[in-house]
């Protein structure tokens, strides 16, 4: 079966795209930067700009291709978008700087966001049982062979694949990471909540490497470069999701453990350590963010 070359909304737009927002972001950092030097270091910067570039890598550089030819490519994409480039993303604190690098009628129009109905649903979208049933969602939904073909088969469809991987990507990491300006403590529910979503990525990852037949036909009339057949190809898919989403999860929850178990941070959020931030308040003395 042929695939569908990757067009996904013209690479050259999402490129422009992802560099307007690591701009804008920039822009915001170094106004942040320059009133209060500590609430975003610079490795926080690095690491939004990397999740970008993941992100690039991900849809729009020549290595995305590989997910027509390979399901293992295909993995690749979506261990990118979800796995790698959304937890970076949160860990740059991208809200406050963007909100800091937006021009002022921009920031005005945003005003809606501070209403009640908008902060209720903004509360339940970010709630952790819908970002984990999310993210659970797009992950066994769109591995249904029917979706998949379907998905491989038409640009606009993959490029909706993609886009909801990255958009529950972000989801599922919200809680884990609590980015300004939500910031709870949720504590040791965060090492559950991280378990329970490594129990989707096993069932996947378990059938592709121990199926003894070729889930997804369109991979068997491919070209299948390095010499891969097909069922090994989707057993190196498989086994490369079960190892990378179980590394990755045991190296944040890790982490998150060693903070909580810390007897001088065993009350406090392992990701809020910075300063309070609030774009109307003071920053330091005398010093009140302001939206040019």
């Amino acid at each position: 079966m042929l695939h569908a070359h990757h067009v996904a909304s013209q690479p050259y737009g999402i490129l422009l795209t992802l560099l307007f927002t690591g701009g804008l972001y920039l822009r915001g950092w170094l106004r942040v930067r320059s009133w209060y030097k500590n609430r975003i270091p610079a490795w926080r910067a690095v690491s939004l700009l990397l999740g970008l570039f993941l992100i690039w890598l991900a849809v729009a550089s020549p290595m995305a291709d590989a997910a027509h030819e390979l399901l293992t490519g295909h993995m690749v994409q979506h261990l990118l978008l979800m796995t790698f480039a959304a937890p970076l993303i949160w860990l740059g604190e991208p809200l406050i700087a963007l909100l800091q690098g937006m021009p002022k009628n921009v920031h005005e129009g945003l005003a809606p966001l501070r209403w009640r109905p908008a902060q209720v649903l903004g509360s339940a979208i970010i709630h952790p049982a819908v970002c984990w049933l999310g993210a659970a969602g797009a992950l066994i939904g769109w591995h249904i062979p029917q979706l998949f073909a379907l998905g491989m088969k038409s640009p606009v469809w993959h490029a909706m694949m993609e886009a909801s991987f990255l958009v529950t990507g972000l989801l599922f990491w919200w809680p884990v990471f609590d980015p300004w300006p939500s910031q709870r403590n949720r504590g040791w529910l965060i090492i559950v909540y991280l378990f329970l979503a490594t129990l989707p990525c096993d069932i996947l990852s378990g059938f592709l490497v121990f199926c003894d037949r070729v889930v997804y036909p369109g991979y068997v009339d491919s070209s299948q470069p390095f010499g891969l057949s097909p069922l090994q190809d989707q057993q190196l898919a498989g086994a490369l999701m079960w190892t990378a989403v179980t590394v990755i999860y045991f190296i944040i929850g890790g982490s998150i453990s060693v903070q909580l178990l810390s007897p001088q941070r065993s009350q406090e959020n392992w990701i809020s350590q910075q300063p309070a931030f609030d774009s109307a308040a003071p920053l330091a003395a005398g010093q009140r963010i302001e939206v040019v």
